[in-house]
């Protein structure tokens, strides 16, 4: 297993697609079933600096996660995937299709009765709308990582903190020994955090490597001399030292899987006991489970087992109550055997265990 890292500079923009209903509130059926429309969808939208897709989706059809099916790619707008502030977002018909269609340029209002003319624009990939709120998954996304045990032996890590210090900060000195660069080589310190096990079998899946600080070797030698930096947390000895980064786009479209998939929550980052919308929590199931970046999952709280005092003749048996549903999230890292997913949406408590599915 190897040790996956992600930054936060990518912002990128990503290809925006919405199923739509047909006519009036009707369905618009694929695969022999119905994709709901939102009761209060607009005819139009005018994209304000600040929106995300998934907002945007929610605006149109009750279930977001469907919007890969017909958003009306236009031609003569350049980047014709991505939408930007200004941008207006038109329902219309195509071969009596419903489409959501993206018009760019000077347009004085999004009433339906304007003309709107697009032309061709230059934009930054970074000023173009995300799926999701990407403050909420910044920091993680910078510093979330998950580490194999027998990786975590061979990582650098700090022995002792210059003048005894028991816990060090940002421009405190760290003595490390290992492997390290040479002098100005820059590391991430990483305190070794929750073990990650499988409820299904007890396999332990990794360990969460909980951001600590940044560091640059100023000396090298055995022990070298690491300068902390960005500190969000006390470096203490025993952290380990973290090199290179791996890339993280945001351009994956939500939706469901293409398989089943029934798995549990089995950490939330930050140790919370009960997890609220834009929370970020790790599941077991990932790339070998079929799952990928933008996958979208229903969270159910399990029903519990009562007594039944009442019925005479089931005196005392125990029930089993239905699941209840009790929010959604969608997947945006993965790994071989579990993901990382943010909670879009929490319709009741949500908790470690609680089960995962596809949405219905």
């Amino acid at each position: 297993m190897k040790i996956f890292r992600t930054n936060g500079r990518s912002a990128a923009a990503l290809v925006v697609s919405m199923a739509l209903a047909t006519a009036a509130g009707g369905l618009f059926a694929q695969q022999g079933g119905g994709i709901p429309l939102n009761p209060a969808h607009p005819d139009s939208y005018v994209v304000k600096k600040g929106d995300t897709l998934w907002d945007i989706s929610s605006m149109f059809l009750r279930d977001p996660w469907y919007w890969p099916e017909i958003w009306h790619v236009n031609p003569q707008v350049e980047n014709p995937h991505l939408i930007f502030p200004g941008d207006v977002l038109r329902l219309v018909y195509v071969d009596g299709q419903p489409r959501i269609q993206s018009s760019r340029g000077d347009v004085a209002s999004a009433s339906g009765t304007d003309r709107l003319s697009p032309r061709i624009r230059e934009e930054q990939l970074t000023e173009a709308v995300n799926t999701i709120p990407y403050e909420a998954i910044a920091p993680f996304l910078s510093r979330g990582m998950v580490l194999a045990r027998d990786e975590i032996d061979g990582l650098p890590h700090i022995v002792a903190l210059r003048n005894d210090h028991l816990i060090g900060a940002s421009g405190n000195d760290a003595y490390v020994r290992g492997d390290v660069g040479g002098v100005d080589s820059t590391y991430s310190v990483v305190h070794i955090g929750q073990r990650l096990v499988d409820p299904d079998d007890g396999d332990l899946l990794g360990y969460e490597g909980v951001y600590v600080a940044e560091g640059r070797i100023r000396r090298g030698g055995d022990p070298a001399t690491l300068t902390l930096s960005e500190s969000q947390r006390e470096a203490m000895k025993g952290d380990r030292l973290v090199s290179g980064t791996e890339p993280f786009p945001l351009q994956f479209q939500p939706r469901s899987p293409d398989r089943p998939v029934e798995g549990q929550i089995i950490h939330v980052v930050d140790g919370l006991t009960q997890i609220g919308q834009y929370q970020v929590i790790v599941i077991n199931r990932g790339e070998r489970h079929g799952l990928e970046p933008g996958h979208v999952l229903s969270v159910w709280q399990a029903g519990s087992r009562v007594s039944d005092n009442v019925d005479s003749r089931l005196f005392g048996r125990k029930v089993q109550l239905p699941d209840e549903l009790a929010g959604t999230l969608m997947v945006f890292k993965t790994y071989d055997r579990l993901s990382y997913a943010l909670v879009m949406q929490a319709e009741g408590p949500i908790h470690r265990l609680d089960n995962v599915r596809n949405p219905s």
